[in-house]
C-alpha cells in the first residue's frame, strides 16, 4: 500500500468513526442501542462489542469504565485522538512517519508468535465481552 492511499484510508476511516460517534452519542442514552450486527443477529457479543461504549466512556472522561466496557476501545479511543494529529503533522512537514510506523507493525503482526499472541488476546476480549453479557 501506498503512503497516500494509506493515509487516505486512514482519514476516510477517522471521519466515519466520528460520524458514527456523533450518532452514537445521541443514541447512548437509549439502555436496547445496540449496533452490533453479529450480536443482533445471534445474541452473542463480538470481539469488539462494546467499543463504541467505551470510547464515549473515555470521551466523558470516565477511563475505569472504558476499561470494563472493552479494554479495545482505549486504543480506538488513543488511535482517533492521536492519528488525525500525526497524519496533518506528516503531510505538513511533507515526512512518512505514520507510513513507515504502520509497515513496522504490519511486519512485526506478520511474525507467527506475536499473530498468535495477538489472536489470543482477541479472543480473551471476546470472552471477557460475552462473560459481561454485553
Amino acid at each position: 500500500m501506498t503512503r497516500n492511499r494509506l493515509y487516505l484510508i486512514t482519514g476516510v476511516l477517522l471521519a466515519a468513526g466520528y460520524g458514527w460517534l456523533l450518532y452514537a452519542w445521541d443514541k447512548a442514552h437509549r439502555s436496547d442501542f445496540t449496533p452490533c450486527i453479529f450480536k443482533n443477529t445471534t445474541g452473542i457479543a463480538c470481539p469488539s462489542c462494546g467499543n463504541t461504549r467505551s470510547v464515549l466512556a473515555v470521551a466523558h472522561g470516565d477511563f475505569a469504565d472504558a476499561l470494563l466496557i472493552n479494554p479495545l476501545g482505549l486504543l480506538m479511543a488513543l488511535l482517533m485522538i492521536a492519528l488525525p494529529f500525526w497524519i496533518v503533522y506528516d503531510l505538513a512537514a511533507k515526512k512518512d512517519t505514520f507510513y513507515k510506523s504502520f509497515r513496522k507493525f504490519e511486519q512485526t503482526a506478520g511474525i507467527r508468535w506475536v499473530a498468535i499472541v495477538l489472536v489470543v488476546l482477541i479472543i480473551l476480549n471476546w470472552a471477557w465481552n460475552i462473560h459481561k453479557g454485553l
